[in-house]
């Protein structure tokens, strides 16, 4: 049993206390060895267990007979021979100072099933559970549940007991898991054994182990906090030791100042760094209680459902995951042992950006690039305003077609999902290569397939797209985008599209091609004209433009601006609102100086709204409003803009009377509650206020911010687009 040194040493510590204060204990066995359990076939069988220092052991599994002695910690372990998957059952029995048997135990196929409340999911909660549990006479699947179990140490037991499949005991049993396990024995007719350690709600890394952490870079960090509150590693003991030194000086003044005048200071408080985590979802959380306990006991592979609880993190999931299972392969030793996931499926959640779930469906479809590791795509079984769909009998099945293929030597089996190989760009069309469609693709109902998006130079952000099939291509075109250069795919958390192999396994979201810089995605250089160039780092009492055109003679029918924010703290930032032109008057269309004499607050017509930020509404909107004054102004709603607050600076606040004060340059999206972008209190240079969509905190407007000086970049360009007439 391969164990990670740090965990090993902080988990046998306690232990050790344990046996030696527990003197002529018992021969016992890890509280997961239960009558019903099944051991992997063609692998050696584990079994280990505890008793008296020095204490001979007899472990007999089958006609397989070992013996061994306890170690000085009071640990057994031995390596029974590989043996082939059983009919008929058999009986594990252990032999020191007392006797222990275990009856009914079968030799097949052992799957880990891991994750969230996806997988935790019963066959009770799940689609046609009536039925399902009814006729659920499988008596050659066995399942146990390891108890919700967060600890800071790594636990070398967990107390459970294995169930055999039957209409009384199944409903209980992890739906995934159930329904692959279902499918492999009709299959293979050898027992298949599910051990269920998963819970609902939790993210990757309260799964993860210390070394798994350790072996990528980018999460030294959770590495390195890891280390220093696992007690007697380098980093704990130096900590501790520091404190403990502290504690001594301090304890050496405080006893001689006891009874004189001298005024003691406060003791040294004790290093948050190396206090235990509180929460089971910190890091080796889950792990240490319900993962490191199975070490050592011979699985075929691993399933995974979860990522609901971390769809927010983007390409970081993909380290995580890379952490996750690169850690459980060191520690079991057993290679590159099979692990395979479930996409999670679109939903809804709430008013979040909807492409967020679809760089996250990018991040998990990346965690395939690592050996042995596959993935089921269910974006054709989703229940969008459910995030645990109810049919949980295609996902086991598409696992079990996974493990058929690749093994169990079903290689005829189509059990991947198509997947995207190339683009190529040829005037006004775009095309997809995909591999893996098991000859060609179609879609689920007959229509051309939906959910694909172009976008080029000039084409003004993504646009629907015309879809045709060509075998195991796809042809998209798009009057809005006349030179396509890339594509995306079901690019939103709630996209439910058609595309399939010949079998019917579904496309998964993907994106591909290049992406014009988002400047040139803009429909400015063909329609509109750059009157007011400004680096806004220039902001004072007294600034000029870089280009002011505005002595030229334009007839205008719409304005355009475009703010361009870059910071450590908001990142890269980029926004281009027009809208159907508020005045006729060139000279009042940029900042609002006392000097240019303007001064708009009004509603705004036929509004479009392109931005490289998530969060932000793209596209059109029918209504804005703007808040263009050199006044100081207050909170109170005065043009009744619906959903404004009079108590704060937000969407609609009221100019006041000195004409020549704080300033404002806001374009807001009512309907939404958004503030696009502020420019506001520019009399004060590097303290004026700056921003791009709402700022959190009550004034959303960015009234008071000061921020300008936290910008490396900040540069604002003011277009018009010449009437046509």
């Amino acid at each position: 049993m391969k164990l990670n040194k740090y965990a090993l040493v902080a988990a046998l510590f306690p232990l050790c206390l344990l046996l030696n204060y527990r003197a002529n204990a018992d021969v016992r066995l890890p509280g997961f060895f239960s009558d019903n359990m099944v051991f992997q076939q063609g692998m050696p069988i584990q079994i280990w267990g505890w008793g008296d220092v020095g204490e001979p052991v007899i472990v007999q599994l089958g006609p397989s007979k070992v013996q061994t002695t306890t170690n000085d910690q009071g640990i057994w372990k031995v390596a029974l021979p590989e043996m082939k998957a059983s009919k008929e059952a058999v009986s594990l029995s252990v032999k020191g100072k007392n006797s222990i048997q275990l009856n009914d135990i079968l030799i097949g196929e052992v799957w880990l099933c891991s994750g969230q409340s996806n997988m935790e999911w019963s066959v009770a909660r799940s689609g046609n559970a009536e039925q399902e549990i009814a006729s659920a006479n499988y008596p050659m699947i066995r399942h146990m549940k390891i108890k919700r179990t967060p600890s800071n140490i790594a636990l070398q037991d967990a107390e459970t007991k294995w169930e055999v499949c039957t209409p009384e005991t199944a409903a209980e049993f992890t739906a995934t898991g159930y329904y692959m396990a279902r499918q492999l024995y009709k299959e293979l007719n050898v027992p298949i054994g599910l051990v269920n350690s998963s819970w609902g709600g939790t993210k990757v890394e309260p799964w993860t182990p210390p070394v798994g952490f350790a072996s990528v870079p980018a999460l030294k960090k959770i590495h390195s906090e890891v280390l220093a509150k696992t007690p007697n590693t380098k980093s704990y003991n130096q900590i501790l030791g520091k404190h403990i030194a502290a504690v001594d000086s301090w304890l050496k003044s405080a006893k001689k100042s006891l009874g004189t005048t001298t005024p003691v200071s406060p003791s040294p408080v004790f290093p948050d760094v190396i206090k235990p985590y509180t929460s089971h979802q910190s890091p080796t959380m889950l792990y240490n209680g319900m993962i490191h306990p199975l070490v050592g006991f011979s699985i075929r592979g691993a399933i995974w459902y979860q990522g609901e609880s971390n769809h927010t993190d983007a390409m970081m999931y993909f380290k995580k995951k890379k952490a996750l299972i690169q850690g459980w392969r060191e520690l079991w030793g057993q290679g590159d042992f099979p692990f395979y996931f479930v996409q999670i499926a679109p939903f809804q959640y709430g008013n979040e950006n909807p492409t967020i779930l679809a760089k996250f469906w990018e991040a998990q479809e990346k965690v395939t690039e690592l050996p042995n590791v596959k993935m089921v795509v269910i974006n054709d079984i989703a229940t969008v305003d459910n995030i645990h769909p109810p049919n949980k009998q295609d996902v086991g099945l598409r696992l079990a077609n996974l493990a058929l293929k690749y093994d169990y030597g079903k290689t005829e089996l189509i059990a991947d999902s198509p997947r995207f190989e190339s683009v190529k760009t040829s005037g006004n069309q775009l095309t997809i290569q995909f591999s893996g469609t098991g000859g060609g693709l179609k879609t689920s109902d007959g229509n051309p397939p939906s959910h694909f998006e172009l976008i080029g130079p000039n084409s003004g952000g993504f646009h629907p797209a015309n879809a045709a099939i060509e075998g195991d291509k796809v042809v998209l075109t798009s009057e809005s985008v006349v030179a396509p250069t890339a594509f995306r795919f079901a690019w939103n958390k709630t996209a439910e599209p058609n595309l399939t192999g010949s079998t019917g396994l579904p496309v998964g979201a993907v994106r591909g091609g290049k992406v014009p810089d988002f400047l040139n995605t803009l429909p400015i250089k063909k329609d509109y004209q750059l009157v007011y160039d400004m680096d806004l780092s220039k902001l004072g009492r007294q600034f000029s433009y870089d280009l002011d055109a505005s002595s030229q003679s334009i007839s205008f029918d719409r304005i355009g601006y475009y703010v361009e924010l870059d910071s450590e703290i908001y990142g890269n930032q980029k926004i281009f609102v027009s809208m159907k032109a508020f005045t006729d008057n060139i000279s009042q269309i940029a900042i609002p100086t006392f000097s240019s004499k303007a001064h708009f607050q009004q509603l705004v017509d036929d509004v479009e709204v392109f931005s490289n930020i998530d969060g932000m509404q793209q596209g059109k909107i029918e209504k804005g409003n703007i808040e263009f004054w050199p006044n100081n102004y207050g909170q109170k709603n005065v043009k009744k803009i619906p959903g404004a607050n009079n108590q704060v600076f937000d969407f609609g606040d009221a100019p006041g009377s000195r004409s020549d004060g704080y300033g404002s340059m806001q374009v807001h999206d009512f309907k939404n509650r958004l503030t696009l972008f502020a420019i506001n209190h520019w009399n004060e240079g590097p303290k004026a206020d700056l921003g791009i969509g709402n700022q959190n905190g009550s004034n959303t407007d960015w009234t008071f911010s000061g921020n300008a000086q936290q910008y490396s970049k900040k540069r604002l360009r003011v277009f018009v687009r010449p009437s046509k007439n």
